[in-house]
């Protein structure tokens, strides 16, 4: 699996920096892979610096694993500052699919 990722982690480096690709992107995606490992929410940062985090789904802060893709900041409280809003985007993202869910019931 880490394989996998090293691999992708390569071709989206290469056609960002080759290509100078202007996508316009959220600031936060979310990812899962269930078949994998449902307990487990990805937050991808798009903008720099670019990471990924892993975390449980029930708590952010749980077993959490950044990938950086691109070079760590040295400041801690940068990574805290980023790390916080990507905590924020979740609970944001969470809270408005409980509210979709609770609409589609109604209907």
């Amino acid at each position: 699996m880490l394989q996998k990722y090293k691999d992708y982690r390569i071709i989206t480096t290469f056609a960002f920096h080759h290509f100078n690709l202007k996508i316009m992107l959220p600031k936060f995606l979310l990812a899962d892979n269930s078949q994998e490992s449902q307990d487990t929410i990805y937050i991808v940062h798009t903008e720099k610096p670019r990471f990924i985090a892993e975390s449980d789904i029930e708590d952010f802060w749980s077993n959490q694993k950044i990938h950086w893709i691109d070079q760590k900041p040295k400041s801690e409280k940068e990574i805290e500052d980023i790390l916080q809003a990507a905590e924020s985007f979740l609970e944001d993202e969470l809270d408005n699919e409980d509210e979709l869910d609770e609409e589609n019931d109604l209907d």
